[in-house]
């Protein structure tokens, strides 16, 4: 890098701020990168559980209220443009964009604001498997455009990786896999959380931690509850997490007559110390992109059962390091959760490996360093240098 540029201007773009894996890791990225050689930036749609953490941040924050999940052309055509000026006046050395729509809209706008190095990382796809077949292909398309324009395309699972390559949205650019990390940490347990649920310190505890919306299938942790339960009654199940199927599913648990063993926590904050009173972890998704509440399930050296979708294979290995299983299987999820409960030496032994598993390669603060050396690598391969002073020397 030359000395004339002293710190290189990161502007990290994502849709909401919601409290996910993707979210969390960009505002950890943007908060521990090293400031002596970079000057993060956020820009992303409002409205989001963690706004208040990146208003707080030591970083200037830009919030573009019409950039929102949903598909709205009129609205993404806004917050296009919304971008695409933002970035006129930022002038960031390089764009780092998250999530589907943000990946989509932030990469076009980069491209037309002429931003050196563009870089997207793939947190999983917009288009899915209960997407109508016309829909999934206008996705496809998209990305296979956006990818054209990026520089470099950053993958968090190998499965989505050998999709996106399958599917010819990589095309002839480079990629990489950064995987998506987390702290690694000691949590000691505490009888607090099961004192706040009124859940007995002897009684098993199988924990889920999602949206409650189609993507994570909430209905099927009903379903695996309602098999276990006939079998064993004294198991209690905590869910944690919010959205527009969190009424179906507490209805659906009423009607089945086993929501006295059900625990609805909404959102936390508290995920370590709720892990550390949990003796197992289920997750019943549809796709992902690579499942931080596996990696945390682990990390608390928690075995886990969880439907082989991408992402998860790179972290369960079946009877090592926990239980994939094929998708809809609540009877089989139902069966290996019995079998950890039953058998509590093997299931700690799975738990350890596990840990063991996550604890190098998906350690946040290795994430943070390797998109370090992506950016310096990037930039460095730039024909033409741009020089900025510092942003907050000049405040928009």
């Amino acid at each position: 890098m030359s000395s004339t540029v002293q710190r290189l201007r990161i502007a990290h773009i994502i849709t909401q701020l919601e409290l996910g894996g993707a979210q969390q890791n960009t505002l950890y990225t943007i908060a521990h990168l090293n400031t002596e050689t970079y000057e993060p930036i956020l820009i992303c749609g409002s409205g989001g559980i963690l706004d208040d953490e990146a208003k707080a941040g030591s970083w200037p924050t830009y919030f573009v209220p019409t950039l929102v999940r949903p598909v709205r052309p009129w609205q993404d055509v806004i917050a296009g443009i919304k971008i695409y000026k933002l970035l006129r006046k930022i002038k960031p050395h390089v764009v780092h964009t998250h999530s589907s729509k943000a990946g989509i809209i932030g990469r076009i706008a980069a491209y037309f604001a002429g931003v050196p190095v563009i870089i997207h990382t793939f947190h999983g796809f917009g288009f899915t498997p209960g997407q109508p077949e016309w829909m999934q292909r206008l996705f496809i398309q998209a990305e296979r455009l956006c990818a054209h324009l990026s520089t470099h395309l950053v993958f968090v699972s190998e499965d989505n990786q050998e999709e996106a390559l399958a599917l010819g949205i990589t095309g002839e650019k480079p990629t990489s896999l950064i995987r998506s990390g987390i702290l690694i940490q000691e949590t000691p347990r505490s009888p607090a959380i099961r004192e706040e649920l009124g859940i007995a310190s002897t009684a098993w505890i199988v924990l889920s931690v999602g949206n409650f919306k189609p993507q994570k299938n909430p209905m099927d942790l009903v379903k695996t509850a309602k098999a276990i339960l006939t079998q064993d009654s004294t198991i209690h199940f905590v869910f944690v997490g919010d959205g527009e199927l969190r009424s179906s599913v507490e209805e659906a648990a009423q009607k089945e007559g086993i929501a006295q063993n059900l625990h609805f926590m909404g959102w936390r904050k508290d995920i370590p110390q709720i892990l550390a009173a949990s003796d197992s972890f289920l997750l019943t998704s549809l796709w992902e992109g690579l499942p931080r509440a596996i990696v945390e399930a682990s990390v608390a050296r928690v075995p886990s059962v969880a439907y082989a979708v991408n992402g998860v294979k790179d972290i369960l290995k079946e009877g090592e390091t926990g239980f994939p299983i094929p998708p809809h299987q609540f009877e089989l999820a139902a069966e290996k959760l019995l079998w950890l409960k039953n058998h509590p030496e093997e299931a700690r032994r799975i738990g350890q490996k596990a840990r063991a598993r996550v604890e190098t390669e998906f350690n946040i603060d290795n994430m943070v360093r390797q998109q370090e050396n992506l950016y310096k690598s990037l930039y460095d391969a730039v024909p033409l240098k741009l020089y900025y002073e510092p942003l907050w020397n000049n405040p928009l």
